[in-house]
């Protein structure tokens, strides 16, 4: 969503490997090195947290049971396609097989409130849509932004909001509170993405309101400006918002860095795909989703994975 010419997804994936072997969201517009500062195995373990209580207790809806396709009915699964590689959205476990993150346990949330259960399939990105109009997959929840294009093809019930956000020491000591405190200051962004837009554009809003400049340092990865940022080199970096939540509350087990709080910056939301001619199932997340935003599991859900900035207040089915 936020980043081209690289998708996001592959900028996650080389997040991923610096991250999480010591994760970059994946909204798939079709979108890490060295790790001084990166997360150990404790830092990681410690910040995956076991939602499998609050997954139990979510009550089926019968009415919402009724009303599933034939097939997914009849088999009490729904076949999920997804990217497995975008911490904290989608990865697996240490096991290298169990999906976890904080869509997979929104999917398993959604499929208890219908009375069946999921089944994973990996696939690459650029696969998901055509695998939908397949019907190899049911669903796709996989940080894919809804988009008017996409809609073109795939419907979509929108489930999270993203956008850039702002990530700084921990404890703030450039006392940054927004994009407009940027100016003057030095800002690491990777080459190539919309940070680098937005920074740039930023940087002219603080010239033309009689500002200084914000000093722009683009880089090849992540985990170059993780190390500028905390080395002291740079105030600020921007990034996604999962991506940069869960980074902040892993890193040095959240001794490092902090995110600014506020609405992220150019935000749009994510949704879970759908056949076009899969209304029934469509319609039955979507009850479902809103029902789970009702009574609090939703949100719950996502503060246990750090990333409740990104909640919407109610479910919406093509609401880009």
């Amino acid at each position: 969503m936020m980043r081209s010419p690289l998708p996001v997804r592959t900028r996650f994936s080389l997040l991923l490997v610096g991250v999480l072997a010591a994760g970059v969201t994946a909204c798939g517009n079709g979108v890490g090195g060295d790790t001084a500062e990166s997360p150990d195995a404790s830092d990681k373990q410690s910040a995956i947290p076991d939602n499998a209580e609050l997954i139990a207790a979510i009550t089926p809806d019968e009415a919402l049971a009724a009303g599933l396709p034939p097939a997914v009915a009849q088999s009490k699964t729904i076949n999920v396609g997804s990217n497995i590689q975008s911490a904290p959205n989608n990865f697996y476990a240490e096991d290298g097989k169990t999906p976890i993150g904080f869509e997979v346990d929104l999917a398993k949330a959604i499929a208890k409130k219908i009375g069946v259960q999921t089944a994973y399939q990996d696939m690459a990105f650029g696969s998901l849509i055509t695998s939908l109009q397949s019907g190899r997959i049911d669903m796709t929840m996989a940080g894919m932004n809804d988009t008017k294009e996409r809609q073109q093809q795939i419907d979509f019930v929108d489930y999270f909001s993203s956008g850039i956000t702002i990530m700084v020491q921990k404890g703030n000591p450039e006392g940054i509170t927004g994009a407009d405190t940027l100016c003057g200051k030095n800002v690491a962004v990777v080459q190539g993405t919309s940070h680098q837009t937005f920074a740039a554009a930023q940087s002219d809003k603080c010239v033309k309101e009689g500002k200084p400049a914000v000093n722009v340092t683009a880089t090849d990865s992540d985990t170059q400006n993780q190390n500028q940022l905390r080395t002291g080199r740079v105030a600020a970096i921007l990034n996604d918002l999962p991506s940069a939540a869960y980074i902040s509350r892993t890193a040095g087990d959240g001794s490092i860095f902090e995110v600014v709080p506020g609405e992220p910056i150019d935000g749009g939301p994510y949704g879970i795909g759908f056949a076009k001619d899969d209304v029934a199932l469509r319609d039955s997340v979507n009850k479902a989703l809103g029902e789970l935003i009702t009574d609090g599991t939703y949100l719950k859900i996502l503060q246990s994975w750090g990333v409740e900035q990104g909640a919407l207040k109610e479910s919406a089915i093509n609401g880009a």
